[in-house]
């Protein structure tokens, strides 16, 4: 009942603030939209709206964000979770977006009790059980060249700690193994580490994703949508584990095969 209730008013606005006309050309300069057609983008259209209505989005300093840049952020959240439900971002309520790369004002206490200050400009950052924050100037160069994307990349934290910390192991659907998805992750993990060591050319990821399981998790996640393809070859096995966990296959979109899960 109250999920119909909720939809209903989200309806209500959705068709009061006309966003479904501006979305169109919101999401145009992101190749990844474009892969949704037909009742899928309709769907991915909706996902999106009621993302924008559910979360507040608040502009960090002294940025301007206009409907246009919360609308192709909502869409990029909404991807990951197409066949999932926006639930699975339940737990949290803000988006918080920097016009360029941010310092964190946090900070943290090593084993002798010595408080840490970090300067390091942050591109995005999830917090468990709070915001997402993001930089503008990062979500604009999303691209499958570099399988890159901010914005995915945060989410798939926050689907990560869904059951506590980000470790990589998100909640699993019925009938995945655990087992076999440590066993994926760990032999992707491996070789990317070897390659990186090696000083490989043309790495499959990004050698940050090796800072942490979580951090792998969450990269792997950005070059699934953005660049399937490459994925897909490098560790078909891992492909496999996301496209069961996504619930979907962003290769058939591209031409290229299908994955069974």
């Amino acid at each position: 009942m109250l999920k119909r209730l909720q939809r209903w008013r989200e309806n209500r606005l959705i068709a009061r603030l006309d966003l479904a006309r501006q979305w169109e050309s919101a999401v145009a300069p992101w190749p990844v939209a474009a892969r949704y057609q037909g009742q899928e983008r309709m769907r991915l259209q909706d996902s999106a709206l009621r993302f924008l209505l559910r979360k507040q989005f608040v502009a960090g300093a002294d940025f301007e964000l206009d409907d246009s840049m919360q609308l192709l952020v909502a869409t990029m959240a909404a991807v990951p979770v197409l066949e999932l439900g926006l639930d699975w971002y339940r737990g949290w309520s803000s988006v918080v977006i920097y016009e360029t790369p941010f310092v964190p004002a946090t900070a943290w206490e090593d084993e002798f009790g010595i408080v840490h200050h970090s300067d390091e400009a942050l591109s995005g950052e999830a917090w468990l059980q709070g915001p997402v924050i993001l930089s503008w100037q990062d979500v604009l160069e999303a691209n499958a060249d570099d399988a890159y994307n901010v914005v995915i990349h945060e989410m798939a934290h926050k689907l990560d700690m869904l059951d506590g910390d980000a470790n990589g192991a998100p909640p699993l659907h019925r009938g995945m193994d655990p087992a076999g998805w440590k066993q994926s992750f760990s032999s992707a993990w491996s070789a990317l580490e070897a390659d990186h060591q090696a000083q490989a050319e043309d790495l499959a990821l990004d050698p940050y994703a090796l800072e942490d399981s979580g951090e792998f998790f969450a990269v792997t996640s950005e070059c699934f949508f953005e660049a399937p393809e490459r994925l897909a070859t490098a560790w078909p096995d891992v492909y496999t584990q996301l496209c069961a966990f996504y619930r979907q296959d962003p290769r058939k979109a591209l031409g290229g095969g299908s994955s069974s899960h």
